[in-house]
């Protein structure tokens, strides 16, 4: 059993890597967006809270959060292992994250950062707003969830250091040497 969290800002490829990781080596993914856009999409009171929070470009709260990755463990763990993207965000978030594995025996095993640049960020981000539509795609809710993930989450990196548990990766090349070097660190004996 092996739990991950692929860290970087919005748009870095955490989601393309993570989905990779799924059909190569069978782990879950536990995207906080894919669920919090699911409930969103089904039209439930949680979903309609979240679609305002999301639309502005704000983060939602830890509690939330919480609940929706706690409901999805057993699945990870029947899998072997758990793919986090877009979890924790903040040090409270990752704080929880460590005392709720403790408590089913497990933890998160690394910590994959993807390095990028903020300014290609927002170059990519433009090209997918005007593909998709997607309201958290906008250019300027993208700016607000920028700035929240450098004020907020980019702090994480020393909790994980510290832990031994950060390896940084290049998130700028290609899709495919963005792989290679996960795959490396991944299965580099620690």
């Amino acid at each position: 059993m092996k739990n991950l969290i692929l860290f970087g800002p919005p748009a870095a490829g955490k989601g393309t890597q993570a989905k990779r990781l799924v059909d190569q080596r069978q782990m879950v993914q536990l995207s906080t967006g894919d669920m919090l856009r699911a409930a969103i999409a089904s039209g439930s009171p949680l979903g309609q809270k979240v679609s305002g929070i999301m639309e502005r470009g704000e983060l939602v709260s830890d509690d939330i959060v919480i609940e929706l990755i706690e409901q999805r463990l057993p699945e990870a763990e029947a899998a072997g292992g758990a793919i986090f993207d877009g979890f924790p965000r903040t040090l409270a978030q990752a704080e929880a994250l460590d005392l709720m594995l403790k408590g089913r025996g497990r933890q998160i095993d690394q910590v994959i950062r993807l390095k990028v640049d903020d300014e290609a960020l927002m170059q990519r981000i433009a090209g997918r707003f005007a593909e998709s539509g997607r309201p958290d795609d906008n250019p300027e809710s993208f700016k607000v969830r920028l700035s929240a993930y450098n004020g907020q989450t980019a702090p994480l990196l020393p909790y994980y250091e510290n832990q031994g548990k950060l390896v940084e990766v290049d998130g700028m090349g290609s899709i495919d040497e963005v792989a290679k070097a996960i795959d490396a660190a991944l299965d580099k004996p620690r």
